[in-house]
């Protein structure tokens, strides 16, 4: 039987035999980044910090100016920021900007949610009808916009019409109370499609055992969809929420074909509020303007983080 003092002379273990100086070289070339990451994390840097970075500093210096985009400026301080709070045309595009984000993400995910549970049923075609229905995410908006104009000004005012329906008869675009709407119709038209997708993949997740519990239960559809498919793909139903409401903050190439932001400037988001001012010799004030909304997506944003993780959502 080994003793303990026999087992204190044991043989030390190999690795106790390798040189002191073997070790050290070993320990370097494990620690060693490999030259290759340098190569290609560097460029990426550079070229992040050149064409993003840079342009974003140089915008915050002139939001400081009373630089018109050309000729000479001088610097002013934080005059434009202050003047931004007082200009009701501002704040009107801020106020239209956010009541679209917040209508159209809810509708989406609404119309997506009841779009995706249809598609993952057990129905004839479900293929093909997939891809009828996936088919508005893969055109260019501003073609899409430019056809809904035409169907607006032209062809529903003339069926509305026909029909006796007058408040329909002349076109929605030119009413200032329901233009918005027709932006909102468009937007989840082209957006519910990319929301589908990432509902079905939620859908296809969920096991189909725990569906047949249920129905040996005695749970019907609509107790079932509450209870389990609801909560089984919340973190989908983030995901959609976070990415449909930062895109439709900077919502633009609708607005565009479709109302130009008005009738009047009913319908100019702060988007397009920006981008005239970059060509309308209001550079500086309208960079203000940049600067300010950044902010205050840039907090959304970490609100949402903050309610994930709150919540232990898994993305």
């Amino acid at each position: 039987m080994t003793t303990t003092s026999e087992l204190s002379h044991a043989a030390p273990p190999a690795a106790a035999g390798i040189p002191p100086k073997t070790r050290q070289r070993a320990i370097r070339s494990k620690n060693r980044i490999d030259p290759t990451y340098y190569w290609m994390v560097v460029p990426v840097l550079a070229l992040f910090a050149f064409f993003i970075t840079l342009p974003a500093l140089v915008g915050v210096f002139f939001s400081l100016t009373n630089y018109a985009g050309y000729g000479d400026w001088k610097f002013i301080g934080l005059s434009n920021y202050v003047n931004i709070f007082k200009d009701p045309a501002i704040l009107q595009s801020y106020t239209f900007t956010f009541v679209f984000a917040l209508t159209t993400t809810v509708v989406v995910n609404v119309v997506a949610l009841a779009i995706a549970l249809g598609l993952n049923a057990k129905i004839k075609w479900r293929t093909g009808i997939r891809t009828v229905f996936f088919i508005p995410m893969v055109l260019s908006a501003l073609v899409v916009s430019f056809v809904f104009n035409y169907l607006f000004s032209n062809t529903l005012p003339v069926l509305a019409e026909r029909f006796g329906v007058t408040p329909l008869a002349t076109s929605i675009l030119a009413n200032e109370n329901l233009a918005w709407l027709a932006i909102v119709l468009v937007t989840v038209w082209q957006a519910a499609p990319g929301a589908t997708i990432i509902y079905l993949a939620g859908l296809q997740s969920v096991p189909a055992e725990v569906y047949e519990a249920a129905d040996l239960d005695g749970a019907g559809s609509f107790r079932q969809f509450l209870s389990l498919t609801l909560p089984l793909i919340l973190g989908y139903l983030v995901i959609n929420v976070i990415l449909g409401f930062k895109g439709f903050l900077g919502t633009y190439e609708i607005i565009v074909g479709l109302t130009g932001g008005g009738p009047g400037m009913a319908t100019q988001s702060v988007a397009m509020r920006i981008f005239s001012g970059f060509t309308g010799g209001d550079y500086s004030y309208q960079m203000a303007n940049a600067v300010i909304y950044f902010l205050i997506t840039l907090i959304i944003s970490v609100i949402q983080l903050r309610l994930i993780q709150r919540r232990g959502v898994s993305l």
